[in-house]
């Protein structure tokens, strides 16, 4: 079975004590009305062989939300694996410390047939809108398979004594 490989990019900012991160709302119709497990990290598919993970994540970060990624240290946050069958994906994900603002963003958008089986093309953006979340309400807003990679910065951040 050939695996499908994505890699991505965890922003993260320290306000007043307080840690947050950027999460992007996935755009189109599958998510239009859905909040929570609805967010993903600035992330994308690559070829292994053709890119190394950490420049698809920092080609796919700039693609999806139109900016940079921000300077600064890249933390590795390792792997997840999640979806199931065909859909399975391995993401292996960086956090980066920076401040960016959500209106600055501008979407990346793709094409796809809608509504089904109408045989129209729609465009919609890969990520409708973003925000800055705090660790607890972030949880709840990504998708489940990505949750471990903000477990993961939370206690590299903030280690238990």
């Amino acid at each position: 079975m050939t695996g499908v490989y994505s890699a991505g990019v965890l922003v993260y900012r320290r306000d007043a004590g307080r840690i947050e991160v950027l999460l992007g709302h996935m755009g189109g119709p599958f998510w239009a009305k859905k909040d929570t497990a609805a967010w993903s990290i600035p992330k994308g598919e690559y070829l292994i062989g053709e890119e190394s993970a950490r420049e698809a994540a920092r080609r796919e970060f700039t693609e999806e939300l139109g900016l940079p990624v921000p300077d600064g240290t890249w933390t590795e946050l390792g792997e997840v694996a999640y979806g199931s069958g065909s859909r399975r994906k391995t993401l292996v994900a960086w956090a980066v410390e920076g401040d960016l603002d959500p209106a600055d963003i501008v979407a990346g958008t793709f094409e796809m047939e809608w509504p089904p089986r109408s045989g129209r093309t729609s465009v919609f953006p890969e990520i409708d809108r973003a925000a800055w979340f705090e660790p607890g309400p972030a949880y709840d807003k990504l998708v489940a398979g990505q949750r471990p990679l903000l477990e993961r910065l939370t206690a590299i951040l903030d280690p238990a004594p």
